[in-house]
């Protein structure tokens, strides 16, 4: 245990009130007064000095201690469950496809080979290789139409 004065830690304590508290509240008000004179130090060596009436986020940004709002946290829940959605549904229209159709949109789209690469690796004309993943591009489409994912795109 140990005492402390109160004055030093509330600013509306206008004398000296000695308590008596346990070593991990004295811990606490230590990490707390280290961590107000680091957000300090950080103001002025950024010189983010601007009025907080303002409330367009640059002082926040400025020392990067602003955390995001609820609103910005479920927005950004709601993105990544509409990519997953996208990524499911697109997946599954590429298993729909031919092997050999559903190899070659792989191979040029999502590991970004050429068409003359696809065809050397499979040992066809660059042309039968491009109008291959032109018939799956259309393949792709009408099932995204059929199931009616086409709103979103």
């Amino acid at each position: 245990m140990q005492t402390i004065n109160l004055k030093q830690y509330y600013p509306f304590c206008t004398e000296d009130t000695f308590v008596e508290v346990s070593d991990e509240i004295v811990e606490a008000f230590l990490l707390d007064k280290r961590a107000e004179a680091a957000r300090e130090r950080k103001m002025y060596r950024y010189k983010a000095f601007y009025s907080l009436d303002c409330d367009d986020g640059i002082e926040k940004a400025a020392i990067g201690w602003a955390q995001p709002s609820p609103e910005d946290c479920l927005m950004e829940k709601e993105a990544q469950a509409e990519y997953a959605e996208l990524l499911r549904r697109l997946y599954e229209a590429i298993s729909s496809l031919p092997p050999a159709q559903a190899r070659r949109v792989h191979a040029r789209y999502m590991l970004g080979m050429k068409v003359k690469d696809i065809a050397a690796m499979e040992g066809i004309t660059p042309s039968q290789a491009g109008k291959s993943i032109h018939a799956a591009l259309r393949r792709l489409r009408r099932y995204f139409i059929r199931r009616k994912w086409t709103s979103g795109l």
